[in-house]
Formats: structure tokens, C-alpha cells, sequence
């Protein structure tokens, strides 16, 4: 409303205006007044981004190689890395924090070594002034001195990563990222800059105080993750229209393509802001795993053809950092992104730079990648009753087409909020049931059984149509179950889960067995887009492709505390 009332007051005004101009030109013959030139950006003095941006082969460097960052690499297994990163040609890397534990100790390890690489520094910034200044001002203080004592090494100093786009879990104001960043600036020599998704940098639809950063910064380090933006649909990855045997080239041409539509769009704001400013790629790449849902896209030869194609665009940014070195397993379902694996085995996607000794076994040619398939459903299911997850199935019960392994196809939201297990005593039916820990995010976890097909259960939504399971658990206050239907992969994914209070449908959660019916008619009627989906995204019995979902979303249930209460689920079947 303010927006409508605001461009109406505006073409009010022009109106006026041009009435005025009409009077002033028929009473006295005088001439149109000269429109008023477009100003030109006032460009100021940036420190110069060094030549060996452009001529290095960059990458983003971590050394981390448990399940978590409490194993710190040590100094043998860091120049391992960097002794890796040389033979395959990459001399120019991203560290993304300015700690002893790391850091510090990569550069020594460059030092000591004489390699020949070169170093963007990091320095972490962790939240805002108002909550995190004290730990902010503390790691500049380590990360100017890292700067200072190795200029030789350190070319470029990046304060911040992914802290100001309008999705990040670390946001710091603009105007507090731009003091931190004029803070180092005044105390180094070399060029500063921010790590940022593109958005951000490009001032997208016009959200973003992107200049107050601009003003402060010698040059620009925007990422862009096309496969990243694949469930939101900014791209058409699907190539749906394109025959199958050339789908997935056509899948990685566009992937090239939206990486560039991303560079071009920061490009056009930042000169028309700051017309001499450098622009990097400080982060890009592709997973050659899928480990956070990116099936159909994530495999080794996608990773490569993704790789291949950003190095032979040559007249974009200054310098492409590839996310990232090594794979990352304390990452979760965040990781899969490495060049080479955990074990320091190089992937496919840079076989040509290594001998056979040092790569993975698995060999592969272009046919192998993937590319998008519409999913297929089944018939419709018309037995009475559909089991999922019981050590006794009656004969006359329907199951899942395909295969249902316990573990490989029951899997955790977002690869790692929860782990499930499968516990041999004590089970509500037969001897087997699974065990499910929640390992919580900020908003919550999930666990589901993943159809290797999508069936149809269409027969089922009906008024004597239940899902059915049995539970025992201590976990406190709502639970959510239910189902999904259609794919994220064709924008057509959705939410069908209802949150249930101990008391309700036979749900206790007083430690003891106990099971619980509900009326697939209630579940369905909380059917929404899935988490990114488009409106579009409805309720598809026809197409169930998660046939039992356990969840908590907070903002759902209003479950404070992030609790871990481990959830027994067995003999999980719907019926009708």
C-alpha cells in the first residue's frame, strides 16, 4: 500500500511539473530547460588486486577431516593438502578464518616449506556488534597480525562469510560489516573484502545497503551455487525439453549460464557505484555426491563438467575460487563439494592433474552424469492396508515398490538432523524397530522413509483412511507426521504433516508403547509447498514419494529447548 500511495504521489508530481513546463513555454516563448545529465560515480582509490589473482588457479582451503571441527589437522597433514593443491597447479587459496589452530598454521606451513601458494585470508566475523564484538575484535586482532606478518603470502583479506545476505544464519548489519572492514583496512597493507552471495553484492531487487560495503572495500568477492538454486527454480536446471541423451550437458551450459547471469549482475551494480572495483568469484562449485537432496544433479561427472566449463570463462571475474579443496564430513549434508575426497584421493573432476595412485578407483566417461527424469507413479495402491515398516507384512498388504532398506532409505532432513538406528529388544512388533535421535538445527529436524517410486495413494485419503504407527518416547510436547507427495526436482514437492499433542490420536509420551491412528484426511489437510516450492506445489496423492515423515519444526509445534529425546518408531503401516 505505502508503495502503490508512493509511485501515485510520484506521477501526481510529474504531472504537475509538465503542466508547469506547458504554461511557462506558451507565456513567454522561453525553451525547454536542458535535461539534467545522469551523474557519473565518483570512483575513489582502491588498493590494486594483485596480477597473481588472474594467473594462479584458486581454491577454497580447510583442513578439517573428522565428523567435527574438535580434531584440529595437524601441521604434517596441512602441508599434505598444500603439497596436493601445488602438483595439481592450485597456488592461490581462500582461508576463511583468521585461528591459531589453522590458519596461523597454514601459513607457517607455507613458510616454512617455501611452497609457492599464495593466500586470501579470512577473518571470521561471527554475528553483530550488538552480540559478538568482542569475539569479532579478537579475531581481527589475529588476522591483522597474520596480514602484516606474512605480506609476502597473504595478497587479499576477506572480513566476513555469507553475513549479509538476506538467508544467512550469521547476519551482521551492513553498517557494522563496513566499520570491521574499515577497522583492518586502516591496519593492513594489502586489499580488503567481504565474502558474499551475489544478491547481496548485485543490490537484488533492491533490499540490500549494499554501498555502505562498497565504500569500504578494494574489491569485490561474490559467490554464486547454481546447483545450490535448484530448489527455488531461478534456473531452469531441468532441461526438461531438451532429449535425454543430451539432458545433462544442457543441465551444465545452464549452470554456466546462471553463474554468469549472477557475475553480470553484481557487475552492473558495482560499476555503477564503484567503476574500477575487481570482481572475484570467492566461492563456486558443484558436489560430486549427493548429500543433502541433490539427486538427479550431484555426481562426479556433473562435478567435472561444472569445473571444466567455469575454467574456460576467461573474460569474466579476476579469479574463480572453487569450493572447495577437500570434502568436509562434519559438514553433513552440506558436504560432497571437494575436489578430493576425505582420504585425500582426488575425484574425477581432477583426474587429468594426478596419477592413478592418487585418485579414487571409479572410473567414468560423459554418459554417466546425471540430468533430470520426471518421476513415474505406480498404480494405485488398492489393498486395505500399505506397510512401510513392520518385521511380520500379511500377505494380503501392499509395500513400497522397489527397494526399502532400513538406513539407506529412512534419512534425516537436511542430511543430519537426526540419526536413526535400528534396535533389536524391546520393539512394539516382532523383534526390530527404529530408533530416531534427533540431532537439531536452530529450526527444528526431521526423519522419513524415501519410496524408491512414488505410489499412489489416492485410495487411502478417504473418511475410514488412517496412518498408523506405533511410538515410545519421552520427547516433550507436539510431534508432526504425515507424508509427501510430488518432487522438489520438479517443483512440484509438498509438505503434508500435522502436528499431534500427547493426548491426541492415541500419542503418549510417557516412555511406553503406544500406538497411534490418524486419519489421513487430517494430515492431508495441512498439505502445503514444501520449504522453497512453488504455490503450484499441491497435494498429489498419486505421487506419495515419502510415505512417513516424523518431524519437529518449532514454528510449527512451538517446542522450545532444542530437545534430543531419542523417538521409537515400529510397525509403521496405513490402512483404510
Amino acid at each position: 500500500m505505502f508503495a502503490f500511495d508512493l509511485r501515485r504521489r510520484n506521477l501526481l508530481g510529474l504531472a504537475a511539473l509538465a503542466a508547469s513546463l506547458v504554461l511557462t513555454a506558451c507565456g513567454g516563448g522561453s525553451s525547454d530547460p536542458a535535461p539534467t545529465p545522469t551523474p557519473t560515480p565518483t570512483a575513489r582509490e582502491l588498493r590494486p588486486l594483485s596480477a597473481e589473482f588472474s594467473s594462479r588457479k584458486a581454491v577454497s582451503y580447510s583442513g578439517y577431516r573428522g565428523a567435527d571441527r574438535s580434531t584440529v589437522p595437524t601441521a604434517a597433514e596441512v602441508l599434505q593438502d598444500l603439497q596436493l593443491l601445488v602438483q595439481g597447479n592450485f597456488r592461490l587459496i581462500r582461508l576463511f578464518d583468521s585461528s591459531d589452530a589453522h590458519a596461523a598454521k597454514t601459513l607457517q606451513v607455507i613458510k616454512d616449506n617455501n611452497l609457492d601458494i599464495k593466500v586470501q585470508l579470512g577473518i571470521w566475523i561471527s554475528g553483530p556488534k550488538a552480540t559478538s564484538d568482542a569475539d569479532n575484535l579478537a579475531e581481527i586482532e589475529r588476522g591483522v597480525a597474520l596480514a602484516n606478518t606474512y605480506k609476502d603470502i597473504v595478497l587479499g583479506v576477506s572480513i566476513g562469510n555469507e553475513t549479509m545476505v538476506d538467508w544467512s544464519g550469521l547476519k551482521v548489519p551492513p553498517a557494522d560489516m563496513a566499520a570491521y572492514i574499515a577497522a583492518v583496512r586502516a591496519r593492513i597493507t594489502q586489499p580488503v573484502t567481504t565474502d558474499d552471495n551475489w544478491a547481496f553484492f548485485a543490490n537484488d531487487q533492491k533490499k540490500y545497503d549494499t554501498d555502505k560495503v562498497l565504500d569500504v572495500v578494494d574489491y569485490v568477492a561474490m559467490h554464486t551455487y547454481p546447483l545450490a538454486d535448484t530448489p527455488w527454480g531461478l534456473w531452469d536446471w531441468q532441461q526438461a525439453s531438451v532429449p535425454a541423451d543430451q539432458r545433462a550437458a544442457a543441465m551444465m551450459d545452464a549452470a554456466l549460464a546462471k553463474a554468469k547471469k549472477d557475475y553480470n549482475a553484481v557487475a552492473a551494480y558495482v560499476a555503477s557505484k564503484q567503476p574500477n572495483m575487481p570482481i572475484v568469484i570467492g566461492e563456486t562449485g558443484w558436489k560430486s555426491t549427493v548429500t543433502g537432496g541433490e539427486s538427479q544433479r550431484a555426481h562426479p561427472v556433473n562435478q567435472k563438467m561444472y569445473f571444466d566449463r567455469m575454467a574456460a570463462w576467461t573474460n569474466g571475474p579476476k579469479a574463480i575460487f572453487t569450493f572447495e579443496a577437500f570434502d568436509e564430513p562434519w559438514k553433513g549434508g552440506d558436504d560432497g563439494w571437494g575436489l578430493f575426497d576425505v582420504n585425500r584421493l582426488a575425484k574425477y573432476v581432477v583426474y587429468d592433474l594426478y596419477p592413478s595412485s592418487q585418485r579414487q578407483a571409479a572410473t567414468y566417461t560423459l554418459a554417466d552424469a546425471v540430468y533430470f527424469v520426471p518421476a513415474a507413479s505406480n498404480p494405485r495402491i488398492t489393498a486395505n492396508t500399505y506397510t512401510l515398516f513392520a518385521d511380520t507384512v500379511a500377505t494380503d498388504s501392499a509395500v513400497p515398490a522397489g527397494p526399502i532398506t532400513p538406513l539407506t532409505s529412512w534419512m534425516a532432513w537436511d542430511g543430519n538432523t537426526a540419526v536413526g538406528s535400528i534396535v533389536t529388544s524391546g520393539a512394539s512388533e516382532g523383534t526390530n524397530a527404529l530408533e530416531i535421535t534427533p540431532a537439531p538445527k536452530d529450526w527444528g529436524w526431521g526423519f522419513f522413509l524415501q519410496l524408491a517410486n512414488p505410489d499412489d495413494l489416492t485410495n487411502f485419503n478417504t473418511a475410514t483412511g488412517y496412518i498408523n504407527f506405533s511410538v515410545k518416547t519421552t520427547y516433550p510436547g507436539k510431534l508432526e507426521v504425515g507424508f509427501f507427495t510430488g518432487s522438489t526436482n520438479a517443483n512440484t514437492g509438498t509438505d503434508v504433516y500435522l502436528a499431534i499433542a500427547p493426548g491426541q490420536y492415541g500419542y503418549v509420551n510417557d516412555g511406553a508403547w503406544h500406538t497411534v491412528s490418524v486419519p489421513v484426511s487430517a494430515i492431508a489437510a495441512k498439505a502445503a509447498p514444501a520449504y522453497g516450492q512453488p504455490t503450484t506445489a499441491v497435494l498429489d496423492m498419486t505421487k506419495v514419494s515419502n510415505g512417513f515423515v516424523i518431524a519437529d519444526r518449532y514454528a510449527v509445534t512451538g517446542t522450545t529447548g532444542k530437545p534430543t529425546a531419542k523417538v521409537l518408531v515400529d510397525n509403521i503401516y496405513w490402512s483404510k
